[in-house]
């Protein structure tokens, strides 16, 4: 019986697991996987709840704030994919010296889209000893629109993630203050299933396991244009170079996990920063939301 495998929403960022379907990287692992899309985080974690899909991929942030309103919540986290986080800060201006320091004197328009963003964005600032509180921050405006409004000189500063960047930088319109990705590891996307899923089809979600293994490992050497020719389907109003670019720009900032075990340190930070925020009201444990055994298992075999 297929694995009925949801994405979270349609982003770049996601790319290997696209690939790891499009390149029939599941089929050479000895798993049937069939992909259904999705507009939105919250559809797809519904349709996993529901048992219309047996996985998804998301945020570790969304399990998260499940476990804090429901600790019998059964969702889990088992193959890492986003180790960092993929978000940028684009200015209006070169700023080649930028200092968190910098946000406090311009208007920002940050993601209204979904919270993590901000949500790691906001802690970085408390880390450097700043209120994000004093940011003077739009909030209410879909990336695109953001876009626009740095075009038209109405913010000083947008938070967006490809291609909208690699589309302002190519442009000379927009200028990299900040790449969220250098803060460090960041557990920003996995596999997601349900705990009995994870224990009734566990050797079914092995063999998923070592299909994106392969995927990442075939991402981290393979020229961009060619991973950008088996993509372009997902993305067909992304041009060549410009997706090629976006590629090559997340390579260089390592936002692809080097294999698909969840990481301790990337949990911590995203743990902190939605204690920070107020996102979730208690400590969550590491075991509570990830389960690495089988990613563990998955990549010595």
């Amino acid at each position: 019986m297929a694995i009925l495998l949801s994405e979270n929403f349609r982003a770049l960022f996601y790319a290997p697991f696209y690939a790891s379907y499009a390149t029939g990287a599941f089929a050479r692992a000895g798993v049937e996987v069939e992909f259904r899309t999705s507009t939105d985080p919250l559809a797809a974690a519904a349709a996993l709840r529901a048992g219309e899909v047996d996985v998804m991929w998301g945020g570790p942030l969304r399990v998260m704030i499940s476990r804090d309103k429901d600790p019998a919540h059964d969702f889990v986290c088992f193959c890492d994919v986003v180790a960092r986080d993929p978000f940028f800060v684009v200015g209006a201006r070169p700023r080649p010296d930028f200092k968190f320091a910098d946000l406090l004197s311009v208007k920002l328009a940050t993601v209204s889209e979904v919270p993590t963003p901000w949500v790691c964005l906001q802690d970085d600032l408390r880390r450097a000893g700043l209120d994000p509180g004093k940011v003077d921050r739009v909030t209410d405006k879909s990336m695109a629109e953001n876009e626009q409004a740095l075009r038209e000189g109405k913010v000083a500063a947008i938070q967006v993630f490809q291609p909208y960047a690699e589309n302002l930088v190519s442009t000379g319109t927009g200028h990299v203050w900040y790449a969220a990705a250098n803060r460090g590891l960041t557990a920003y996307t996995t596999l997601v299933t349900r705990r009995p899923t994870l224990e009734r089809r566990a050797e079914e979600l092995s063999r998923m396991i070592r299909a994106v293994d392969a995927t990442l490992k075939w991402f981290a050497v393979t020229p961009a244009l060619e991973i950008v020719g088996v993509l372009r389907p997902f993305f067909p109003d992304v041009e060549p170079s410009l997706f090629a670019a976006c590629i090559e720009r997340y390579r260089a900032l390592k936002l692809w996990g080097s294999d698909p075990v969840i990481r301790r340190e990337g949990y911590d930070r995203l743990h902190a920063a939605m204690r920070s925020a107020g996102t979730i009201s208690r400590d969550i444990a590491f075991g509570d939301v990830v389960d690495t055994a089988l990613a563990e298992r998955a990549i010595r075999a």
